[in-house]
């Protein structure tokens, strides 16, 4: 028996299994892809999927907000009284 037998072209993935997408931005926390990129991933040219991993880096996928500050606790004040 040959191992040319067992040998199988993987498809390129950037998933790293923490898969959740962010309701505001719609791409996933994981990985940064779209839902769409997600769903057409295995029918994309090898060509494709390495553009989009390329993209990836530069993809924020939640916005970075503050929390708690200076007006966050004047507004908590005001409430609590």
């Amino acid at each position: 028996m040959t191992d040319d037998l067992w040998k199988r072209d993987e498809i390129q993935s950037p998933c790293v299994k923490l898969c959740s997408i962010h309701p505001e931005t719609k791409l996933c926390l994981g990985c940064s892809r779209s839902l769409i990129e997600i769903t057409k991933w295995s029918q994309m040219s090898d060509d494709m999927r390495a553009d989009i991993i390329t993209q990836l880096p530069d993809r924020t996928p939640a916005p970075k907000k503050r929390r708690g500050g200076r007006s966050s606790r004047a507004a908590s004040q005001t409430t609590n009284r």
